[in-house]
């Protein structure tokens, strides 16, 4: 560890810097009483455009993004730039949807996806299902920030999971005590380091490597040289289905996540919203540059840390830094990375634990539970569900942290049908929602249990690309196991939805129809509503 004292103090005193931030949190834009999910949980519901742009863009651009995209560009190529489109695709399509789930919620005081599930179909059993989805599939969420520390600290000759829990404790007590406030006073100071550190790197290694076109030849050679066929520079007619479908299906789960929707209802008005999708695609350049780090990293000869006999793939991109940057930058490098899994990490736990307090304590529970009871108990909550992300790290094999976001994502894709078309239509009747969600959960357990990863000699749960021949076809294709998850679901919620109404099954109350929320600004009924001087 000698060798990497300088880097180990950087990061260290970086590390508490920011600690220290969350903790003063509290006293920024401080209410009146924080003891209420409104304030605890969404930060009084108060943010404007640059606190949003900040905190959803840390949101949404995490450990798994510094970490695991270069990781997959380094071992596959092509491949691994899905998440370049995905983030380009994503903005035009949720740019209405989240306006009108801001506006619906403003009105209703919903804090938590679920929350408006239970009030549009009004069904208890569909909105626990959706509550659930979303518990389980922030849980590997989480656990891939912790995966983005730890190759950190493994690029610093640090093993053992203690610096890890060590971590998560301080992150835990500073979300206790500050709320939401801290991720998004933390995210200013998180995003700042990474765009330093992402513009040194495409500046400062290629000229220390001799260029883009030596690094493209490098990377050219590599997988040329092996047996692969699917991995290469550029897509092979084998993954392009994968690749489409899998951007696809990733820029229809990312605003689905809870965690995304807590940024989002934080804001102050409509107009931070539309502001902010505007602007957030410049963090996707910003990701096609993160990237390129692969390839760089094929052209210095990186090899990542190999321990106990396992090569983790994880590192590269630290240990590139390690090589190629000055003992001191690598240490600022290493706590943009650090700090770029805290403050995601803060706001999906802050967003598990509103689930669970919205959507079960309150509705089985304490159905009379307080605005302080529900505080007190999302605050604990919060602290469960990051002991639950530190178990998945010391239970669970991270060998590509990519495949446990990936499988989060298949999962939560399957409250589409209920959380945003049921924004824009309640046709679809509350049983077959259920049947669809069941429908695409049990499709996609079972198309993931199918895929094996030779690389690891996983033989189940290997990733998310499904063979097509797994269905009878005569290809090598792969698809996207959550894109067909999608379609099982929402082909048996249009099948199930027939049924009910036609064996005139009740369906629930819309409880949502406060005159027409849906309207747009302009229409006179949102002024009803109370929302003229919110949007």
């Amino acid at each position: 560890m000698s060798a990497h004292t300088t880097e180990l103090v950087v990061f260290v005193v970086l590390f508490l810097i920011v600690s220290g931030m969350g903790f003063v949190a509290a006293r920024w834009r401080r209410p009146n009483d924080l003891a209420s999910l409104n304030e605890w949980g969404l930060g009084g519901r108060s943010f404007g455009s640059w606190i949003t742009w900040f905190l959803v863009g840390g949101d949404l651009y995490t450990a798994y993004t510094f970490v695991a995209v270069p990781a997959l560009v380094f071992s596959s190529g092509a491949l691994g730039f899905y998440a370049l489109p995905y983030t380009v695709v994503v903005y035009p399509l949720v740019f209405l949807v989240l306006a009108r789930m801001w506006s619906v919620s403003h009105v209703h005081g919903f804090v938590t996806p679920a929350d408006f599930v239970r009030a549009r179909f009004g069904s208890p059993t569909l909105a626990l299902a959706i509550a659930i989805t979303g518990l389980v599939a922030t849980m590997p969420y989480i656990a891939l920030q912790l995966v983005g520390i730890e190759a950190v600290l493994k690029a610093m000759g640090i093993t053992g999971h203690l610096p890890i829990v060590i971590a998560f404790a301080i992150l835990a007590a500073y979300t206790y005590q500050s709320g939401l406030r801290a991720p998004a006073l933390i995210a200013f100071v998180k995003d700042s380091l990474i765009y330093i550190v992402i513009l040194a790197a495409v500046i400062y290694i290629p000229a220390k490597l001799g260029g883009w076109d030596s690094i493209f030849d490098a990377a050219k050679a590599k997988f040329a040289a092996t047996p692969n066929p699917n991995d290469g520079i550029t897509l092979t007619a084998a993954n392009q289905l994968q690749y489409i479908t899998l951007a696809f299906g990733s820029a229809l789960a990312l605003f689905l996540y809870p965690h995304s929707l807590t940024g989002v209802l934080a804001s102050k008005n409509r107009n931070v919203i539309k502001r902010n999708m505007s602007a957030l695609p410049a963090y996707s350049f910003l990701l096609g540059l993160i990237a390129l780090l692969g390839f760089m990293a094929i052209a210095a000869g990186t090899k990542p840390v190999t321990a106990d006999g396992k090569v983790d793939t994880n590192t590269i991109v630290p240990v590139l830094f390690d090589q190629m940057f000055p003992d001191w930058f690598a240490g600022v490098a290493y706590a943009a990375v650090g700090i770029g899994a805290l403050v995601p990490a803060a706001i999906m736990s802050i967003a598990a634990a509103n689930l669970f307090t919205r959507n079960i304590y309150r509705e089985y529970i304490n159905k009379d539970a307080t605005d302080a009871q529900e505080a007190n108990v999302s605050k604990l909550v919060s602290l469960v569900v990051k002991v639950g992300a530190v178990l998945c790290i010391l239970l669970l094999d991270p060998q590509f942290s990519i495949d446990l976001q990936l499988i989060g994502g298949v999962i939560i894709l399957q409250t589409l049908p209920a959380v945003a078309l049921g924004l824009y239509t309640r046709w679809f009747h509350k049983g077959g929602l259920i049947a669809g969600w069941a429908a695409g959960l049990a499709a996609g357990m079972w198309m993931l249990y199918l895929i094996p990863n030779p690389a690891n000699g996983k033989q189940h749960f290997g990733g998310s690309a499904f063979g097509l021949q797994n269905l009878g076809f005569d290809t090598t294709m792969t698809i996207y196991a959550g894109f067909l998850a999608l379609i099982v679901n929402l082909v048996v919620a249009v099948i199930g939805t027939l049924i009910f109404r036609a064996a005139k099954v009740a369906d629930g109350e819309d409880a949502t129809r406060r005159g027409d929320y849906f309207a747009d600004e302009g229409d006179p009924d949102v002024k009803d509503l109370d929302l003229a001087g919110s949007h």
